[in-house]
């Protein structure tokens, strides 16, 4: 066969070849910009699927995570129950307890008398979601958040449940939720983390927090939660000595990198890839760290939004504006603790002064992102570790109670990213103890938040010792009576 016939048996020559091997050519450039982890497969899940991509479309790009340290009550929040207050001093029926486990604040008590809530409680929105008078500007928003009322835990103290909610394990080094959103989906900002970390302390009794709530675990430390503090300094050791110059700098970054590369070729440590990787991105978050925590820049309308406490460095205002600013600079998962919400007594004062610090600014936050196109796509995520018992600890006034530690049923409120507006989720008993209906586990919860990223919680894996680990662990189920 001569040259002419195979070229038009093949319906192709060097010219056709050649344009629509530059088409090709193009796309995968132009892929490789809007998706900037498209061809990196050096990490992979169980299912072979690229580290950097959802497994399908996304409700949500980006997660904020007010998280209430110290477990909020439901009763004086989001879960009005009426007949405690009827009921008020009464000893909590045993057929509903029935036997529960108590903590050792209150496992010497032989009485649980029955307390109801100091405040009063309004309906609001089409929805007629009840909410506390502690939270009037949260009220305002109820058409804009889905409030879950039907959390429900094993662990009965803080620091399993708080590991729990964050990890997804009630023992240490497994990696927080912002570290598994950052080893699935990568970063949209290659000049900021991935994963956030946000520390506020309030007036109330307060619970510690600690960095293994969120570690990277055995992934690898690219994907461990950075750590903002409300000093001079928003990231300690970021900036460069006074006599060294921005030049000197990189050259001495290329030579450690030189350095690096060549213990990397004797030992494979994974970890000395990682460091190169957390040197380089402190470099470029020099210039983009001191932008982003100058809030010289907002308007007074945004100041006056989310309140004056918002200019006040460290103050629960000041993160959840933080937060904001940097969720839309394109960090994937921003994490805030704020402090003081542990109640065992005088829970009616205490509460107040907590829900006055961060009412404000909560309800701010799903406004503003509103205003600005990005509550669509961002998941905002209000709660706590878990929930309070309807009976008082120790002493019982109706005016100065406190509540002890409540697994069982617990509130949460959600908004944005694919959640279903406007709507209350789950219910309790008549006496706020038990789940009635709609039932929503920690790793229910967990398994959602990753669906709505656009990840299968299923696929989303990591071998580590011989054991695939995930998020759920080895449960979970999607809820879909929240999504929309």
């Amino acid at each position: 066969m001569n040259k002419e016939f195979l070229d038009h048996r093949l319906n192709v020559n060097r010219r056709h070849f050649l344009g629509k091997a530059a088409l090709g050519l193009g796309g995968a450039a132009l892929g490789s910009l809007l998706i900037p982890d498209l061809f990196n497969f050096g990490e992979k899940t169980s299912e072979s699927l690229p580290v950097g991509l959802p497994h399908f479309a996304p409700k949500a790009k980006r997660i904020i995570y007010l998280f209430q340290n110290g477990a909020p009550s439901q009763l004086e929040s989001f879960d009005y129950k009426p007949m405690l207050n009827k009921m008020a001093g009464e000893d909590l029926p045993e057929s509903i307890r029935n036997g529960q486990r108590l903590t050792g604040m209150t496992s010497g008590q032989t009485k649980f008398p029955l307390v109801g809530s100091y405040y009063d409680f309004k309906q609001y929105g089409k929805s007629g979601t009840y909410v506390s008078d502690l939270f009037p500007n949260i009220a305002k928003i109820t058409d804009d958040i889905c409030v879950v009322r039907s959390m429900h835990t094993e662990a009965i103290n803080h620091d399993p449940a708080l590991t729990f909610m964050q990890t997804g394990a009630q023992v240490g080094n497994r990696p927080s939720m912002g570290a598994w959103m950052s080893y699935g989906l990568g970063s949209e900002n290659k000049n900021l983390p991935a994963f956030c970390v946000l520390l506020s302390r309030g007036r109330g009794n307060g619970q510690g927090v600690y960095s293994k709530l969120w570690t990277n675990g055995f992934l690898d430390s690219t994907h461990q939660g950075v750590t903002f503090s409300s000093g001079e300094d928003p990231i300690l050791y970021l900036k460069d000595p006074d006599a060294l110059d921005k030049e000197s700098r990189r050259k001495m970054l290329d030579k450690l990198a030189q350095m690096n590369n060549l213990g990397f070729e004797e030992n494979g440590d994974p970890e000395v890839q990682a460091k190169i990787q957390q040197y380089e991105m402190a470099y470029r978050m020099q210039t983009a760290v001191p932008e982003l925590t100058d809030l010289s820049k907002e308007s007074d309308a945004t100041i006056k939004m989310y309140g004056p406490e918002c200019l006040v460095p460290g103050s629960y205002a000041a993160n959840v504006l933080l937060a904001r600013k940097l969720s839309e600079s394109g960090v994937r998962f921003v994490q805030l603790y704020h402090q003081g919400w542990d109640q065992h007594g005088n829970l009616a004062n205490e509460m107040a002064l907590q829900a006055e610090e961060t009412d404000r600014a909560s309800a701010a936050l799903i406004l503003d992102l509103k205003q600005r196109g990005l509550l669509d796509e961002t998941l905002v995520i209000w709660g706590g570790e878990f929930g309070r018992t309807n009976y008082c600890q120790g002493n019982f006034t109706k005016e100065n109670y406190g509540r002890d530690h409540h697994p069982r049923a617990y509130s949460i409120w959600m908004a944005g990213g694919g959640v279903k507006a406007g709507t209350v989720y789950g219910e309790t008993d008549e006496f706020g103890y038990n789940i009635i209906k709609d039932p929503v586990h920690v790793n229910d919860f967990h398994a959602t938040i990753m669906h709505l990223m656009g990840l299968n919680h299923e696929q989303l894996t990591y071998k580590h010792l011989g054991r695939r680990y995930r998020l759920t662990d080895v449960a979970g189920k999607i809820i879909p009576g929240i999504i929309t």
